[in-house]
């Protein structure tokens, strides 16, 4: 996500100059005052202004989301997971939620501590607590680490969805279970391997400050005497990390950003073409009379137009971020600063939506999905209410005249 970019750096922080920057870790105590950084509203940008804005709503927004996206892909995950739900297509989507999951049960805490239960006398993403700010490198890795699975799991079900229709008679081979499995464990490890370069690269410090220092602007946000104050930092100690940092760039933005954008809007496309090419043959099997293999189209057309939305609403989510990350490269001093930083929160809570939101897509499009729900969560609930019948119709000649019953 963009949380470990866009977010672990504040529009507050980077108003510190480079030399309050080289004093807070060179001294041995650090002045209260150097962490209040006053930012002149005149001189912000309109989206750095609303960048400070929206951030004071984020935490409760991101934690409904986080609380629905919770239910939701337990739900998914208990309904794909029965046995007449399992096939390659649906043990894609399982992983799915289960990244999903993961990536909400992470960003949960992180929003309730460093949004809703911020230390006011704080700057963004600074902390007290030891343990937060190494949950927070934490954060910083793992979120990322779930959203790259679950990009990457939903362009393999758009792959498999389109070799399915584009070769109905080795369809079924080439998407098999096996290969399903095969294809995601695949897509973990290598997602695991490629954000070692960011666990590396980030770090914290500390400030110990020296004296009780009060913020002008505003009376009740104190720093005391003796707090230690924990922040984010980048590692650039050496030759190596500086490498590593550059490594960390180009992997973020390439293998999680760009490449991913590109294949999913060409995927996009296919797919149309493909459904296209499959309803041209429907029509034809109609006109021939055969109405089971039409059938059986209409089916297979449903759940190729419930995937294709599943791939459209992440293409939504995810497209923005890989043209931010193209002009961030072109111009990345000014560019990161003005406009990247600023967007970060609203890139993060429009990624959560995306993850909450595909049991809805289910639940609306899938006749199976909403029949299996109903038989695992609401199997007490009958389908007629007690004492109520079907309406049905009966037909009988009487005297030579059709007679119409109605049986309710």
């Amino acid at each position: 996500m963009s949380v470990t970019i866009s977010n672990i750096t504040s529009i507050v922080t980077s108003s510190m100059n480079t030399t309050e920057r080289i004093n807070t870790t060179s001294v041995t105590c650090t002045p209260g005052a150097m962490l209040f950084t006053s930012v002149n509203s005149s001189s912000l940008t309109p989206l750095q202004v609303f960048g400070v804005a929206y951030a004071y709503l984020h935490g409760y927004i991101s934690i409904c989301v986080c609380l629905f996206g919770f239910m939701a892909n337990m739900a998914n995950i208990i309904v794909l997971t029965r046995k007449n739900m399992i096939s390659s297509t649906n043990f894609i989507l399982t992983w799915l939620a289960i990244a999903d999951l993961f990536t909400m049960l992470d960003y949960f805490p992180f929003a309730v501590h460093f949004y809703i239960l911020k230390d006011v006398d704080l700057p963004p993403l600074y902390t007290r607590g030891y343990g937060w700010i190494c949950f927070l490198l934490f954060h910083g890795s793992f979120s990322i680490c779930c959203h790259t699975i679950a990009i990457w799991l939903t362009i393999a079900l758009a792959i498999f969805r389109f070799l399915y229709i584009w070769f109905p008679t080795r369809g079924s081979t080439l998407c098999s279970l096996d290969h399903a499995q095969i294809v995601i464990v695949v897509i973990i490890v290598s997602t695991i391997i490629f954000t070692i370069p960011n666990v590396i690269a980030n770090d914290f410090d500390f400030l110990d400050v020296c004296d009780k220092s009060i913020n002008t602007t505003n009376k009740s946000t104190v720093i005391s005497q003796g707090d230690r104050i924990y922040h984010w930092k980048l590692r650039q100690e050496n030759a190596f990390f500086r490498f590593n940092e550059s490594l960390n760039f180009f992997v973020q933005a390439s293998l999680m950003k760009i490449i991913p954008c590109i294949m999913l809007t060409l995927l996009t496309i296919l797919l149309v073409v493909a459904m296209h090419r499959a309803y041209k043959r429907r029509m034809a099997l109609k006109n021939k009379g055969k109405k089971e293999d039409t059938d059986k189209h209409n089916e297979h057309n449903r759940t190729t137009l419930m995937l294709l939305a599943v791939v459209v609403l992440f293409l939504i989510t995810e497209l923005p971020q890989g043209i931010m990350t193209i002009l961030n490269i072109v111009d990345i001093e000014r560019f990161y600063e003005s406009v990247y930083m600023p967007l970060g929160d609203l890139f993060d809570i429009t990624a959560l939506c995306n993850n909450a939101i595909n049991f809805v897509l289910y639940c609306t499009m899938s006749t199976q999905f909403r029949e299996t729900f109903r038989q695992t969560f609401c199997s007490c609930c009958p389908k007629i209410r007690p004492g109520w019948r079907k309406m049905g119709v009966a037909h009988a000649e009487r005297n030579g005249a059709t007679v119409t019953t109605t049986h309710v």
